[in-house]
């Protein structure tokens, strides 16, 4: 996996991949169809973020390239990958536990906040990470 050149594309499993961390300066797409929602993304060296219809979806800092992004109602998944350790928050239900799997490992439970949001913290390296949110 590698920056999303394009910014933000619609992959043919129906997820979506976005975020470049490798711009210097701040590059955004805004209004990108994808399933009937709209999708705008903000990306470049220091964060990455992703909002669906005007509501937040992801947030990475120091900016991410994230690959295959699938949210249902029991969760998220996606493939993750930048230059450094990053710090990602991601919208989910309200004050709702969930499971984190971290390339395979379980790295844990946590409750979503009143808002929904859900932060953990991501060792980057050579490859891309897999993690997995899954309603308990």
């Amino acid at each position: 996996m590698a920056v999303i050149s394009e910014l933000l594309r619609s992959e043919a499993d129906g997820s979506i991949s976005f975020g470049d961390y490798s711009l210097s300066a701040k590059a955004k797409l805004d209004n990108f169809e994808h399933q009937g929602d709209l999708y705008k993304v903000k990306t470049f060296q220091e964060i990455t973020k992703l909002e669906r219809n005007g509501m937040f979806v992801y947030e990475s800092v120091p900016g991410t390239a994230v690959a295959n992004l699938q949210a249902t109602e029991t969760g998220i998944t996606f493939e993750v990958e930048g230059p450094e350790d990053a710090q990602i928050t991601v919208e989910l239900e309200s004050g709702t536990e969930y499971d984190i799997i971290i390339d395979g490992a379980n790295a844990g439970r946590m409750k979503t906040n009143l808002g929904g949001k859900l932060s953990v913290s991501v060792e980057l390296g050579e490859r891309p990470v897999t993690v997995e949110v899954k309603k308990c």
